[in-house]
């Protein structure tokens, strides 16, 4: 049973479910929704009264509503298996640990679902499209996550590098996302930002929600925003920018490069929340070279520790960058005083 915080009240009702409980997406609601699984309580019915099936998402809610919520139906997989090689850092019969190289999208969207890790995954685990991710005993992916996510737990933007963890039953995919949701689960991030943080170390809090005019575009905002926190300590300073190490308390949709352009130091090489950066006409010309050839957001994910779910051990993996973030951080690190 969820309850509505006054602070939710007047919000989508798939967008205060998502942000009251934190195990559920706001697809995997919106399905339920269609499927009329959500009851709601008014602030003033009793616990014994029928709750009122609700039927629509953009249903708005009160404050001191409640609502009551089945775990939610696998569907089946619409994408197909393809032969995509893997970086596979872990396997046992109950899930995956990736690590995703930059390019790589994690799952397919609507009316595209080929060339993505989903793809790779049905493939490497012997999926059948369709029976794949049924939900049953034998599933070869979790369901939980809707017909184009299947097994996927958490997500890394398509330009960021580093490691996931993949469920290959609905069991495990609801055991990891609640650890994910108590913020047990250890991410840390190697990023290169623009100029030099104020503070050595920083605790960044702010919620994060949909632009309000950019709709591809996350953003601060007290205004429907979901708790974002964001841990960072500068690990190096470097001529004009710095190498940094961020921890994720909570996991919001880009949120290291939100919080991080918040603050005043956006991510190198990030095309959607940083502004293109030109390289002084003084600098070498191999480390000018390197910065512009650099086609992405600076982010790795290096770290992933975790709770096995069913042999209960403590799980940690450690990624090194590859070799295009290397690259990048030696040219940066030849500058020197003379990049100044």
């Amino acid at each position: 049973m969820v309850r509505i915080p006054a602070s939710l009240a007047g919000a989508r009702v798939d967008q205060a479910l998502a942000a009251c409980d934190l195990t559920m997406s706001r697809s995997a609601i919106q399905r339920l929704i269609k499927q009329g699984g959500v009851l709601r309580w008014g602030a003033a019915m009793a616990d014994l009264d029928a709750g009122e099936p609700v039927l629509e998402a953009d249903l708005r809610v009160q404050a001191g509503e409640r609502y009551q919520m089945p775990s939610p139906q696998p569907e089946p997989i619409a994408a197909l298996p393809e032969n995509i090689s893997l970086v596979i850092r872990h396997e046992d019969r109950h899930l995956l640990v990736i690590d995703k190289p930059a390019g790589l999208v994690v799952h397919p969207g609507a009316g595209n679902g080929h060339g993505t890790l989903v793809n790779a995954l049905l493939y490497h685990c012997g999926g059948e499209g369709d029976s794949a991710a049924s939900g049953e005993e034998g599933s070869v992916l979790s369901g939980v996550g809707g017909s184009f996510r299947p097994g996927i737990v958490h997500r890394l933007d398509k330009d960021t590098s580093g490691l996931l963890v993949v469920a290959k039953s609905d069991a495990v995919h609801m055991h990891l996302a609640q650890q994910f949701a108590e913020h047990s689960v250890s991410r840390r991030y190697l990023a290169l930002v623009k100029g030099h943080p104020e503070r050595e170390q920083g605790r960044i809090e702010a919620p994060i929600g949909r632009h309000p005019t950019q709709r591809t575009r996350m953003a601060v905002t007290t205004r429907h925003g979901r708790a974002a926190v964001t841990h960072y300590t500068v690990l190096e300073k470097l001529t004009g920018f710095s190498l940094i190490q961020c921890r994720l308390e909570t996991g919001r949709t880009h949120q290291i490069r939100v919080h991080l352009t918040h603050i005043g130091h956006p991510l190198l090489g990030d095309p959607v929340y940083g502004r293109p950066f030109q390289p002084p006409g003084h600098w070498p010309e191999a480390v000018q070279h390197q910065v512009r050839s650099f086609a992405r957001q600076a982010l790795h994910a290096t770290t992933l520790g975790f709770t096995h779910p069913i042999t209960g051990e403590r799980l940690a993996f450690d990624s090194p960058p590859p070799e295009d973030f290397k690259g990048l951080l030696t040219a940066l690190r030849s500058l020197g005083e003379s990049g100044r």
